[in-house]
């Protein structure tokens, strides 16, 4: 081996032109060793040895290196391999294809390998940096595999085989579990060698039970070193160390863990074995049934996430195989808290007690249970807590007390299946005395005093003491008196209690502590409840009376209030009552207990007698109460009211200076009262108020309160009051009935309501009318939202009716009463009432449409009378009577000039032809209004006729026709029909009978308007009646025969025979065309004698006509 390779390689990297010589002088050694290969190549003409290849080196421990390289393939004799490397060079020879040489620091070498055989020889060289070596650690061996089968755990030991070269290296392993030959973990675990140790422990804990199946172990190594600058690899595997799991044949089904404890919120692995296949096993935590994992054939398992607490008993877990069953138990808790509020202390200085609360409860029990130990570090003393007193959530634990050792360093630990905790405290015992104080005694020694004895249990005889007394009385405020004693070893201590009240119970007890060091007071004794001896009563009686006077006779009646049991002073079993008058005799009356009033009989003279009251039990008499009979008078008083609030009832009265022995103030109820619901209090002189505490009266009853002074012992009444202390509403509703009935109102009347049901003093009555509707609900309450209710409240409580006005004949009305009072109204009291019929109104009714009727009538008579022509022509004209036509009557004066001229007469015989020529000085005017005819209008509406000239000649004449009428019935008579066939009628034309007026064109509308119907013709537009030699024909006599009436124009025939046209065509005034009459041929309606102008009549009716007056004919 090279030697000097430690001091040699610094100065050759350091020296880089020896680096560059010595590459130079290599690479001409390859050439000439190459040169003499090709030639021994060429020499020998065979086959040549293969060079070696493929060098490298390794290294484990960092002080060798173990080089390698593969051997020749092509020859199968022994080769021998002879090794160069290192300045100077150093060679060896080797049968193997590996060489170990020391480690040696560098920057690059060359390594020269010649191999020889048979064959030949051959050579390589190889150049080897630092960066080609590879660190390998060795394979780790294992040395122990140790099952914890109850805690599920490996226990792995294996050794580290590393050189001083690897110190503060980083170490890494590579631990792999196999269960059942499958990998399961794989964990890494990293050190820092420091070169002290070699054996590393390490361990696993598996969530499978290890039973459940076979665990293995494997390792590998790797070293991070911190100078060396090759390749790093990890270390082969080690070997294999298995632990087996259950063995089946120990039993033939079994579940594992078992009775394991796990806490809160673990995630457990349940598994279940058998000697048979489990293919068909079911597994059960608790009640419910998992899915199983699949282990083996003869293992299968189940998971169980986030388990909660058990119960003390455990949570099952089992294995059901067909009929076979396996079982376990798994307790599940808490670790234990840390020991809260820990505290030592003692009681007696014999013992240290050191208290704690465990905190949260673990939920394990019996021999999982919190087990706690107390050391003292001082003395390296301990104790076990083994079965710790439990008080009120508190645990205790004693140590005993080493003499003359008063410091102690105290450590509590609580340790569980799950975990351990600890707590730890320093105490000086003399610091920390606590006192317990028990056993305590009382016995009598008077009436208002005791003797009291109690006994402390401890060294204390180098101590003071301070003890209370607490003295307690029912419903009364504890006192506590102090007593300072002097310390002893277990000793009773005694006190004297004085400024009792006799025949008293009281409860008494007793604590203590140290003067010095004051630490607590001890905790207070058990009471010890003790009753004082009995005294004579030490109170006087209050007393009132009560003078009942009637014919007969005069009475007293003697009111007092028991003692109270403070005044008492022991049982009062009766009350002795005297009285007398002046010098006579005393009377004694005993009253027992409990009666607190009697009755004294008096004379009728008026006589004041003194009453004294005393109190009696079984040791004396109380002082005596004294009152006097009379009253002194006072006319002046009068009742007031009064009404209490939430505190009470309040009651003033005037100040009195003359009052010199105080006030009594008496109250009872009002209404139903007895002898023993009289009350009073007494006050002092100086007031003038009190209030009345409200548990004293009763809402909605009322009192009656009396105030009476007293002056020298003589009383006189100061105040009257009568009052509630809370007002109510009327218990019952007034009582209420319909008193009158009319048309138009209802008078109601109602009774007071009895002063016991008022509850409240009464402020008045409402009073709601309603009117009742068809669909009005007859027992609903009174709305007053309703515009039909009216209200009346009624304040003057005096008035026991009222009258309702404004009401509607014959309708439903409901009336609701209530009365109320500060507190509300009373039930309402409702009534029904139909108001009476309005015999007034029904004759208004009945006598104004008769008023009305009639003044219509008389009305619409006046109108009818006033315009009766104008109806009687509108709706029934007269048919005119040609006998009574005015037409045909002339001027007398005409009849009497001439005496021959006739107008034409109705006579019994039928003429043949009758011919009237008049010659005429004056014609008469016989119609102002023109009438125009149908022939004439239809040629020219706008004509009119001439006027009138009344100097026309004297030679006019008026000639009338008469024509025959012509009968369209059968005429039996042949003599009559042939006289009439050989009648001759001669149609004359009318000449200026009548004056014309010249018409407006209005007018002229008007009148062709007024065509329409009869036409009267009583003007004509004819100036001259001609003559000519037209002979009408027998027909044409025959057609215009009879009556034709005139309603319809348009029916009238222009070439009638009747017409002037059938006499003279082309006459201007042509005939109109209208049928003439039997008798005449002239107008049939003539002209009124007494008016000048004559206007047409009209057929239509005309609404301004009816309001037109017509004058008389």
């Amino acid at each position: 081996m090279f030697g000097g390779g430690w001091n040699f390689l610094p100065s050759l990297i350091s020296k880089p032109r020896t680096r560059m010589w010595n590459k130079l002088c290599f690479q001409l050694y390859l050439a000439v060793v190459l040169s003499s290969l090709l030639n021994c190549k060429h020499c020998q003409g065979g086959e040549l040895l293969e060079a070696p290849k493929g060098f490298r080196c390794v290294t484990h421990n960092l002080e060798t290196w173990i080089c390698s390289w593969e051997a020749s393939s092509n020859t199968s004799s022994e080769t021998v391999y002879k090794v160069c490397f290192g300045f100077p060079e150093q060679c060896f020879s080797k049968k193997e294809n590996s060489i170990q040489i020391e480690a040696i620091i560098f920057g690059e070498v060359t390594v020269k390998i010649t191999a020889t055989n048979k064959l030949g020889s051959s050579e390589e060289t190889f150049r080897l940096l630092e960066n080609d070596i590879v660190l390998i650690p060795d394979t780790p061996e294992i040395r122990n595999v140790t099952p914890d089968f109850k805690s599920s755990t490996l226990f792995i030991e294996w050794r580290m085989n590393f050189t001083d070269l690897m110190i503060d290296s980083q170490i890494s392993w590579t631990i792999q579990i196999l269960q059942n030959e499958n990998v399961i973990s794989a964990e890494l675990y990293n050190i820092t060698w420091t070169g002290q140790k070699d054996i590393v422990h390490w361990n696993w804990m598996s969530d499978l039970p290890l039973e459940c199946a076979n665990h293995s172990v494997r390792i590998r190594c790797y070293v991070d070193a911190k100078h060396f600058l090759g390749h790093k690899n990890w270390s082969e595997w080690s070997l294999v160390k298995t632990v087996p799991g259950y063995h089946s044949s120990f039993k033939k089904l079994a579940v594992f863990p078992e009775d394991k404890v796990v806490p809160v919120g673990s995630n457990l692995m349940f598994c279940c074995v058998s000697e048979e296949e489990v293919h068909l096993a079911s597994i059960y935590y608790g009640s419910r049934n998992y899915s199983t994992i699949h282990l083996s054939n003869y293992s299968k398992a189940i998971q169980v996430n986030n388990v909660n607490m058990s119960e003390a008993s455990g949570t099952n877990v089992y294995c059901k195989l067909q009929e076979n069953y396996g079982g376990s138990v798994v307790f599940v808790g808490y670790p234990p808290d840390i020991p809260q509020n820990f505290e030592c202390e003692t009681h007696d200085l014999r013992k240290i007690v050191c208290s704690w609360n465990p905190g949260r409860p673990t939920g394990l029990y019996g021999k999982r249970d919190t087990q706690y130990i107390l050391y003292e570090r001082i003395s390296g003393l301990y104790t076990t807590c083994n079965g710790p007193e439990e008080t009120n959530e508190s645990y205790e634990c004693f140590f005993d007390i080493i003499n003359n050792q008063n410091l102690y360093n105290l450590t509590l630990r609580a340790t569980n299946p799950l975990n351990s905790s600890e707590t730890s405290e320093s105490v000086n015992v003399t610091q920390r005395v606590h006192l317990k104080t028990d056993r305590i005694m009382v016995d009598d020694s008077t009436s208002r005093s005791i003797q009291l004895s109690w006994k402390l249990s401890g060294k204390f005889s180098h101590m003071k003491l301070l003890c209370q007394i607490k003295i307690s009385m029912a419903n009364k405020e504890m006192e506590i008196r102090n007593e300072s004693k002097d310390g002893a070893d277990d000793a009773y201590y005694r006190a004297s209690v004085n400024k009792l009240h006799p025949f008293t119970g009281y409860a008494f007890s007793v604590r203590c502590s140290v003067l010095e060091n004051f630490w607590k007071w001890s905790e207070w004794s058990h009471e010890k409840e003790h009753q004082t001896l009995a005294a004579p009563p030490s109170g006087k009686l209050s007393i009132w009376r009560e003078n009942v006077r009637n014919s007969e006779e005069r009475k007293l009646i003697i009111f007092w209030k028991p003692l109270s049991k403070y005044e008492a002073n022991g049982l009062v079993h009766s009350h002795v009552v005297s009285w007398k008058v002046s010098d006579e005799n005393i009377q004694f009356k005993n009253v027992p207990s409990p009666d607190n009033r009697t009755q004294i009989p008096l004379d009728n003279d008026d006589k004041v007698y003194i009453i004294n009251v005393v109190a009696n039990n079984s040791v004396g008499l109380s002082p005596p109460a004294t009152i006097k009979s009379d009253e002194l008078p006072n006319e002046d008083v009068k009742v007031e009211k009064l009404v209490g609030n939430k505190d009470g009832i309040n009651i003033t009265w005037h100040y009195d200076a003359d009052v010199n022995c105080g006030y009594i103030v008496q109250w009872r109820p009002s209404f139903g009262y007895q002898l023993f619901d009289l009350q009073w209090e007494i006050f002092s002189s100086n007031r003038t108020s009190v209030l009345l505490a409200s548990g004293l009266f009763q809402n909605g009853v009322r009192y009656n309160f009396s105030v009476y002074g007293c002056k020298d012992d003589e009383y006189q009444l100061v105040n009257n009051l009568a009052g509630y202390m809370a007002e109510l509403a009327p218990k019952v509703a007034p009582n209420a009935t319909i008193k009158q009935t009319t048309s138009n109102s209802i008078q109601i009347k109602w009774d007071d309501i009895p002063a016991e049901d008022l509850q409240g003093f009464l402020q008045g009555y409402l009073v709601y009318l309603t009117k009742q509707e068809n669909d009005t609900v007859k027992f609903s309450s009174p709305d007053l939202r309703n515009y039909n209710t009216k209200i009346e409240n009624i304040t003057n409580i005096s008035v026991k009716d009222l009258k309702i006005l404004d009401l509607q004949g014959s309708t439903s009305y409901r009336v609701e009463l209530q009365a109320y009072t500060g507190g509300g109204k009373s039930p309402s009291k409702s009534l029904y009432v139909v108001t009476n019929d309005n015999s007034i109104g029904l004759i208004l009714a009945i006598l104004i449409p008769i008023v009305v009727a009639t003044l219509f009538a008389v009305v619409t008579s006046t109108i009818c009378y006033r315009k009766r022509e104008w109806i009687k022509e509108t709706f029934y004209p007269d048919i005119p009577n040609p006998e009574n036509s005015k037409a045909l009557q002339f001027q007398k004066s005409i009849s009497q000039e001439n005496a021959a001229v006739k107008t034409l007469e109705m006579n019994p015989c039928t003429p043949n032809a009758v011919e009237v020529v008049e010659n005429l000085s004056t014609v008469p005017k016989v119609m102002d209004t023109e009438i125009i005819s149908p022939i004439s209008e239809s040629e020219d509406l706008g004509t009119h006729l001439p006027e009138y000239n009344s100097d026309m000649e004297s030679g006019n004449h008026v000639v009338i026709s008469y024509c025959p009428p012509i009968m369209d019935e059968e005429i039996s008579n042949p003599t009559i029909d042939e006289a009439v066939g050989s009648s001759k009628v001669i149609y004359l034309d009318i000449q200026s009978m009548y004056q014309p007026q010249a018409k407006s064109e209005e007018e002229s509308e008007n009148e062709f308007v007024d065509t329409v119907g009869y036409k009267p013709q009583m003007q004509l537009s004819v100036n001259t009646v001609k003559t000519d030699s037209h002979i009408p024909t027998q027909e044409e006599l025959e057609q215009c025969a009879g009556y034709r009436p005139q309603a319809n124009v348009n029916t009238w025939n222009v070439e009638s025979p009747c017409s002037a046209s059938s006499t003279d065509s082309n006459s201007e005034n042509a005939s109109f065309g209208s049928p003439c009459s039997i008798n005449s041929r002239h107008f049939l309606i003539p002209p009124e004698e007494d008016q000048d102008v004559l206007k047409p009549t009209h057929v239509g009716w005309s609404f301004t006509s009816l309001f037109q007056s017509k004058s008389d004919d």
